[in-house]
């Protein structure tokens, strides 16, 4: 999967993001973590940076379970993609 896929997953979950009521925490959480999936997307980053990014996707990943199952499968297809780059 190409940088451009996840990019567009991202913009994908921005925009469920903004249809669905969070708190200003996790909102806060989900744009830092676009910010740095992008940062990484557009350098390189040692793999222990790498490493607390896709762990903090999968704990964001796990809030989204219950309550928010549209932004949960986004952010599973983000992580999916990471895992598959080699992130």
């Amino acid at each position: 999967m190409s940088t451009k896929q996840i990019k567009e997953l991202l913009t994908q979950l921005q925009e469920e993001i903004h249809k669905t009521e969070l708190d200003d925490e996790t909102r806060s959480l989900v744009r830092q973590l676009d910010t740095d999936i992008h940062g990484l997307l557009a350098s390189e980053v040692d793999q222990e940076e790498a490493s607390s990014i896709v762990s903090r996707a999968k704990a964001l990943e796990a809030n989204f379970a219950t309550d928010y199952p549209t932004a949960e499968r986004f952010m599973r297809e983000v992580i999916d993609v990471l895992v598959r780059m080699g992130i």
